[in-house]
């Protein structure tokens, strides 16, 4: 008999529907021919009509009339649960409401359909799914339409299904009683989807299947985890990055109650207790020597400094076109501007952590991940253990933002070394002090532009230099997405901005800085910077040429439909041009970002050099909207983040050490201060883009600029915090 590791996945599939006594789906869909972040090579292009090729998920029905979807990705409230059900539910017929879904482990069959490992990120499960889930669906109905039609005698043309029945006149049969018939029955080779006149869930306002759990508290996120034995760690790191323990006396760690073990692992030392609270005071009671390294002396101020200087200079080229030049000494105005923006934390409301369970030959890890493959291999090569034997459970995520998806799979290695040092199983727990303070952030970024106006008060030529870290460099994405020294994520949404097309001679260039401070894709990553940048700019230039500026972007704008479109809708719906409310006045900023296309408009006042937004009214074309409810959350999650981002978040360093440490000064935005907020959604039939992430980018320069129409002062760094008081 063959051992479980050397068995065949087909094998495996065919055990697997015998031993629940259903029906197991395995099911793919080839790379599609797109791709998301710039940089990464387009995919193979998918294979014509809908055949069906080599499984990597799957869908199970049970003989008790139980659907269950097990998901590739990882939900943390962008309502994935919900959406990607949506698709295999409409296929095969059935009322969402029956079915349970189930986040998959870490296995090469989960692989993303675009970038080649297991990811949660991008904002790309969506529109990289909604093809191989719905014909998961579809698969499996065909195989219970041929099971009912075999059972009853009839053709499979003659059946029906509907509310989880196949239908043949007045007989009907559940697909729980179709299921272990339909396992045993040979698999099409393909399978015929819905069109879109016929879809019943899809594009529908569908309410949360995660819902009620997260709701009545059964939700299980990592925090949860709890099993007998399980020990609880807090780990002493260095304040400065690069740092190293000299020496440490856990004489007095040793005595606080529930300490069990103070052990030193690569990160610093760990305090395991028998529960956090244990583990807190072990570590604050630690006595730590620590080699700060040669890294003591970071300060913002001298970053920033530095960052000035490397601007001045001549970067690695990231566009070009034209001459500027030649062209230089024909514009009729001149418009220069320095921006920069700060390094900013991700601080999902659930804060890192990570269970390890070690025993001879595997290990078991609790965790909410973006990154199950990467996070995987991290823990194998530290045990010394091939991936396989290594189970990741994926649970709920409270937040990621990319912050979970660190190709240095840097808290879960730790919780693997801590467990593997304390040789019992154990919840490495980091405080929101730790998060803060933690790194991996996004990179700090200084702007420089100087733009040439021609008579009619457009760009004529356009020279721009970017300043900032790479978040690429060492890791596995650094070989496709730098090319020729240039990250991709640092300089998109400038190199690549539509309104450069409309410019005759321009130039984007780069200097990547390079400093200990660890960085990582935060929500919309390189647009995150550029947005604010780019449609500040273009505000400017409108105002400099005495146009209105929802005008002047129509007119650079007008060979790109889409971004006209959402502009088009935010403004008639903010009431662009019509009276507003004594000293409250209106900004309007619109970015493509990660396949979508979406425009915020602000409503500001500003009272002694307070800013206050009132309304923000966003609108969004991302081709089809799956569910429209979920779509409009994520806007809304994505205004909310970014005008704490805008208005208050910020890291500093002092000494080499950060200055913030929890939400009283790394603030974000609170309930009562968040406006109005409006969504509106184009019918759109254009290539679907994503919806975690667009919404973001177009947030702080709506805002900025509603502040420039109340005051005329230009805010060319974030946060705006005191600026104008």
């Amino acid at each position: 008999m063959n051992s479980p590791l050397n068995i065949s996945r087909r094998t495996f599939i065919k055990a697997t529907a015998l031993a629940v006594g259903g029906l197991v789906i395995a099911f793919s869909i080839p790379n599609a021919k797109r791709f998301l972040l710039p940089g990464i090579p387009e995919a193979n292009a998918a294979e014509e009509g809908n055949k069906l090729p080599t499984p990597n998920a799957f869908l199970r029905i049970d003989t008790d009339n139980t659907i269950t979807v097990m998901l590739a990705h990882s939900e943390m409230g962008q309502s994935i649960w919900t959406t990607l059900p949506m698709l295999i539910a409409e296929e095969l017929d059935v009322d969402l409401s029956k079915v349970k879904v189930m986040h998959a482990p870490a296995a090469p069959e989960y692989i993303h359909t675009a970038y080649g490992i297991q990811i949660t990120g991008g904002s790309s499960t969506t529109w990289s799914e909604f093809d191989r889930y719905r014909q998961a669906g579809a698969l499996t109905r065909a195989l219970l339409v041929n099971a009912a039609a075999k059972k009853l005698g009839v053709t499979a043309e003659s059946i029906k299904t509907e509310n989880g029945f196949a239908i043949s006149g007045d007989k009907k049969i559940s697909y729980g009683d179709l299921a272990e018939a339909a396992a045993k029955l040979e698999t099409p080779k393909a399978v015929t989807l819905k069109q879109p006149k016929d879809w019943k869930i899809i594009g529908k306002a569908t309410k949360r299947l995660d819902g009620p759990e997260k709701i009545n508290g059964t939700a299980i996120f990592g925090q949860d985890i709890h099993f007998e034995g399980l020990m609880t760690a807090m780990v002493a790191r260095s304040p400065v990055f690069g740092g190293s323990v000299k020496s440490f006396d856990a004489s007095a760690a040793k005595k606080i109650k529930g300490v069990q073990q103070v052990v030193q692992v690569p990160s610093g030392v760990a305090v395991i207790a028998d529960n956090y609270w244990a583990a807190k005071q072990g570590r604050e009671a630690l006595k730590v020597e620590w080699n700060l390294g040669p890294n003591a002396g970071l300060d913002s101020k001298a970053l920033v400094s530095e960052y000035r200087k490397m601007a001045a200079t001549q970067g690695l080229t990231a566009a070009k076109a034209g001459d500027i030049k030649t062209a230089s000494a024909k514009v009729t105005k001149t418009v220069e501007a320095e921006y920069v923006l700060p390094y900013l934390a991700h601080s999902p409301m659930e804060p890192l952590n990570c269970s390890v369970k070690i025993s001879k030959d595997a290990c078991e890890i609790w965790t909410g991940t973006q990154m199950q493959g990467t996070d995987q291999q991290a823990a194998a090569k530290i045990l010394g253990l091939k991936p396989e034997q290594v189970t990741i459970h994926t649970l709920f995520l409270g937040g990621g933002f990319g912050r979970r998806a660190n190709p240095a799979a840097d808290f879960v290695s730790e919780a693997v070394q801590v467990a593997k040092a304390a040789g019992v199983p154990v919840k490495t727990v980091w405080s929101r002090e730790d998060d803060v303070k933690g790194g991996y952030y996004r990179p700090m970024y200084l702007h420089k532009a100087k733009i040439g106006l021609d008579a009619n008060g457009m760009p004529a030529t356009w020279e721009h230099t970017i300043v900032g870290q790479s978040i690429l460099l060492g890791t596995p994405f650094e070989a496709f997405m730098i090319k020729e020294g240039v990250d991709a994520t640092s300089v998109e949404g400038v190199a690549d901005s539509p309104y450069l097309k409309s410019v005759p001679n321009y130039q984007v260039s780069l200097h990547t800085a390079k400093t200990a401070i660890p960085v990582l894709w935060w929500r919309s990553v390189g647009h995150s910077h550029s947005a604010l940048v780019m449609e500040s700019l273009i505000d400017e230039l409108a105002h400099t040429a005495k146009k209105d500026p929802l005008e002047y972007r129509r007119a650079l704008l007008k060979d790109h439909p889409r971004h006209l479109a959402a502009l088009n809708l935010a403004a008639e719906k903010a009431g662009w041009g019509k009276p507003l409310p004594k000293d409250v006045f209106r900004g309007i900023a619109v970015h493509e970002s990660f396949g979508s296309f979406v425009t915020q408009v602000a409503e500001v006042s500003v009272d002694k050099g307070v800013v206050k937004v009132h309304r923000m009214v966003c609108a969004i074309d991302c081709g089809l909207s799956v569910n429209p409810d979920s779509l409009k959350a994520q806007m809304e999650s994505s205004i909310s983040f970014g005008l704490g981002a805008a208005m208050q978040s910020e890291i500093t360093f002092k000494d080499g050490m950060v200055e913030q440490s929890n939400f009283h000064d790394y603030k974000v935005m609170r309930m009562a201060d968040m406006p109005k907020v409006e969504v509106y959604i184009v019918q759109s039939t254009e290539k679907m883009g994503g919806a975690g992430e667009p919404g973001l980018p177009p947030v702080a320069p709506a805002v900025t600029n509603a502040i420039f129409a109340a005051t005329g002062k230009r805010i060319r760094s974030l946060p705006i915090g005191n600026q104008l008081a």
